[in-house]
């Protein structure tokens, strides 16, 4: 079977391609709750009562990002690990 055409070879660079995808999801989060954070900052300076407090859901983005994060990490090391002894069989 052609190297490039090897199905777990095209699972790996899949979860890879997913994992760097939610990683910088992640990122533009953490972004957000820092920008969220400075400007609630400002607005307590400033005297100004904000209501709306978004980061609860940011929060929430978050852990379920980590989790499929850790999942995904799990699933690549399982794939990159049970490719090895195949390939020495053949």
């Amino acid at each position: 079977m052609d190297e490039g055409n090897d199905p777990c070879n095209l699972i790996v660079t899949d979860l890879v391609a997913l994992i760097g995808h939610l990683r910088a999801s992640l990122r533009l989060i953490e972004a957000a709750i820092a920008r969220e954070a400075l400007l609630a900052e400002q607005d307590a300076a400033a005297n100004i009562a904000v209501l709306d407090d978004v980061t609860p859901r940011y929060e929430a983005a978050s852990t379920a990002l980590r989790a499929c994060d850790a999942g995904l990490g799990m699933a690549l090391d399982r794939m990159r690990y049970s490719e090895a002894p195949a390939r020495l069989l053949n």
